[in-house]
This record gives C-alpha cells, structure tokens and sequence, in this order.
C-alpha cells in the first residue's frame, strides 16, 4: 500500500514563483512518486492519495458531495486535481486500487493554517469573535482518518471524509477556548469586521503582517460543509465528533506559537 499524503498546503501565494511552488511539490512530485513506482518490481496493491475538498473551488455550500465538479481555480486547488487525474490515470493502467480522500479542515496535534492562527490567537488573549456568525464547517479528527486507512485495503473510489456534525464557527471558537481554558472576551458585529479585513488586504499588498483579510473573513462567515454518505456507506466510516477534540484540548502547538496543551 502506498499512502500518499506530501503536500505544499496552508499559504497564499503573492509572485508567479510561490504559485508555481504549488505544483512542482503537489503536481511535479505526484509524477515523481509515480515515475519511482515504476522501478518496482511489481506495483502496489494499494494506493491511497490524500486529497482536499478544495478540489471543489467553493467558498459556500451545504453538503458537497463527490460528483461536483472539480472547479478549484487557487494554485493549490488546481495542482491537487492535476494529481488526482495523473493517479486515476497511473492506477487504472497498472490495476491499482485507488483511493482518493478529500478532507476538509483537520482537526488534530499542532494544526496549521488558519486553524493554527485561531488556536493561538486565543491563547495569547487577542482574539475576537464575529457576532452570531452563521457560518457552520465541516470538520474530521486526524486520528479517524489515520484509523480508516490500513481498512482500505481493495477498496476504490473517491471519498469525502468529515465527522458529520458540521457545527457553527462560534461553536469551534468556544470549543477551542474551551480547550485552552480561556474565555474569548470581545464579540464584534460583522459589519465592523469587514472595515477591518479590508485594512488588512491593503496591509497585505504592502507585505505587512495582519492577522484579518477580506478571504480570511470570507472563509469564516460563509457556511461550507460536504457531505460523507458515500464514505459511510461504502468504507464502513463511522467517525467521532471533532469539537470534542477542541473542547478537551487534545492539540497542541510547536514552540514557535509558545504553548501547548493535551
């Protein structure tokens, strides 16, 4: 079994050289991997490719199964299709298993991205909550994605994968202050938030460090979840509640964030 879970993921780029980065790692190293596979004796049995639901191109929606369209248009959205497409294409001509997992944001030890970012913003007691935020997401625990895959073994298809609870960001937010034992002290309405996320994308075009953008914003008031019926019905998925995870504190943070918490 080969699981392929390399990846460059989690930055925006801002020159032709940091997009192109996208898909010498994502696209490029694909074919390498492949290209390697070739020098074996024998193919594997079994390949499994750690996909995203960014594949979809969507910033909202509700319960985004597998057969939408592929319509990422972000260096990292576009890089990870080409993969998808050079593996279909490698496995179907070696008669190799083939599963392809999209995930959405994944919850376990020392996340990074955004996840990261709201982690330790709250920890460091500078955070902020939007105002009855109507946006829910989709969340999986890393551990139940790391369960599933020695159970894969002669399965195929493309799968989402989420624990199907799909909760409220407000609910994320309490739940990792809850976490970290804090209590997130300033609610602001959305409309201010907005003034300030575009303070932040002129902050950005001059490469001054900001902690909001005007697409960080967007990706935390807009509902985005996606549907795991077929992972349920046809992988035997039965996941357990992410937030749970963040209510507990079960993640923690390299040094470079200052703390941890388990």
């Amino acid at each position: 079994m080969v699981i392929h879970a390399a990846g460059k993921a989690h930055s925006i780029p801002k020159t032709k050289t940091e997009e192109e980065a996208f898909y010498q790692v994502n696209h490029q190293g694909t074919l390498h991997l492949l290209q390697g596979l070739e020098k074996l004796d024998q193919p594997p049995k079994q390949f499994i490719f750690i996909s995203t639901v960014a594949v979809y191109g969507r910033e909202e929606g509700e319960n985004i199964d597998e057969n939408h369209p592929l319509n990422g248009n972000s260096p990292y959205a576009k890089s990870k299709i080409l993969a998808e497409a050079a593996i279909q294409d490698w496995c179907q001509n070696h008669s190799v298993n083939l599963v392809i997992l999209r995930l959405p944001l994944i919850i376990g030890p020392n996340p990074p991205g955004n996840l990261g970012k709201i982690i330790t913003a709250i920890q460091s007691g500078r955070y902020f909550k939007i105002k009855k935020n109507p946006a829910r997401k989709s969340l999986v625990l890393a551990k139940d994605i790391a369960k599933l895959i020695p159970e894969l073994r002669g399965k195929s298809g493309v799968f989402n994968l989420t624990d199907g609870h799909h909760p409220y960001f407000n609910e994320i937010e309490d739940a990792i202050a809850e976490g970290l034992s804090k209590t997130i002290q300033m609610e602001v309405p959305l409309g201010a938030v907005r003034w300030l996320a575009r303070g932040g994308d002129i902050a950005q075009q001059l490469s001054i460090p900001f902690p909001l953008t005007s697409s960080r914003l967007l990706k935390m008031t807009q509902t985005l979840t996606f549907s795991d019926k077929k992972a349920r019905k046809e992988l035997n998925w039965i996941p357990n509640a992410a937030i749970s995870c963040l209510q507990e504190g079960n993640f923690a943070l390299d040094n470079e964030n200052e703390f941890h918490a388990s």
